[in-house]
């Protein structure tokens, strides 16, 4: 019996989209969170209209771990939303074969900053709208439209509450890196 491959995945993208709650979902060990209550300190800086429930923000980064089969473990590195935290992106993106950008269609302004990042790093990547109850639900090729996203990004509609859901989004990003992968 050999050892499985340890992969590392990121999963980033703007304030509140639902990168602790996809790392949580998923994770078979208790995910190591990083959510502090927000201080009046965020409010001039995040618009909090859109998710007026929320009360608490990741200051470092969420981590958790799936195994996915006998010959594949997955390591999930969220990224802290706010900008005041993105210095921690490099660190944390660093031998990631992959990320995970969530989206909320409410504020799909809000993963622009995430996706101009991995495009530039050129690390491959997938895009996931992370429905949310009570909201629209558009059409993968508005949301597409609406991202400039390239045709050969995946775009895939999610619930990050689900672990199915997350377990589908991250064997698409598997394949995507794979297929990006040469030789």
């Amino acid at each position: 019996m050999r050892a499985p491959h340890a992969t590392k995945i990121v999963v980033a993208g703007g304030f509140g989209v639902g990168k602790t709650t996809f790392v949580g979902s998923v994770s078979e060990i208790t995910p190591l969170r990083t959510e502090v209550v927000m201080t009046t300190a965020a409010e001039p800086r995040e618009d909090l209209s859109a998710i007026p429930e929320k009360t608490t923000t990741t200051v470092a980064m969420d981590f958790g771990r799936i195994t996915l089969d006998a010959d594949l473990v997955l390591y999930l590195f969220g990224t802290p939303g706010q900008k005041r935290f993105w210095f921690m992106w490099d660190d944390l993106v660093r031998g990631a074969i992959g990320a995970v950008v969530l989206a909320d269609t409410r504020r799909l302004e809000e993963c622009f900053p995430a996706l101009d990042y991995f495009e530039t790093a050129g690390l491959p990547y997938i895009v996931a709208v992370n429905h949310f109850e009570g909201t629209d639900r558009f059409e993968g090729e508005v949301v597409r439209e609406a991202l400039s996203l390239p045709r050969q990004v995946p775009l895939v509609t999610m619930d990050a509450r689900r672990r199915i859901a997350v377990v589908d989004t991250l064997l698409i990003l598997v394949g995507r890196a794979l297929d990006a992968t040469p030789g």
